[in-house]
């Protein structure tokens, strides 16, 4: 399955063009080296993916916290979770 989502992901790649001073297109290239990135594209997917997983990570933790207070995490909490999971299997 990896495989085919690959070839789906290439299929509708598209190009962007970025400027950087030398500085850090150094900082990248030693990345991809290190890092045992194929390209600097793969570098750079790397991190706008794990930009967008950060992002969605905060916007789940002030959802979180904006929302009302649930039960206490104690023992009791977390012994009626594990009579749920053990009467469901």
């Amino acid at each position: 399955m990896a495989i085919f989502a690959k070839r789906v992901y290439d299929c509708c790649m598209t190009t962007m063009n970025v400027s950087l001073p030398e500085t850090l297109k150094a900082f990248v290239d030693a990345q991809t080296e290190q890092g045992g990135y194929g390209s600097t594209s793969e570098f750079v997917r790397a991190l706008i993916r794990r930009e967008q997983d950060r992002q969605q990570l905060k916007a789940l933790l002030i959802d979180g916290a904006s929302s009302p207070v649930g039960p206490a995490a104690d023992q009791k909490y977390f012994a009626g979770l594990r009579q749920r999971v053990n009467s469901a299997g």
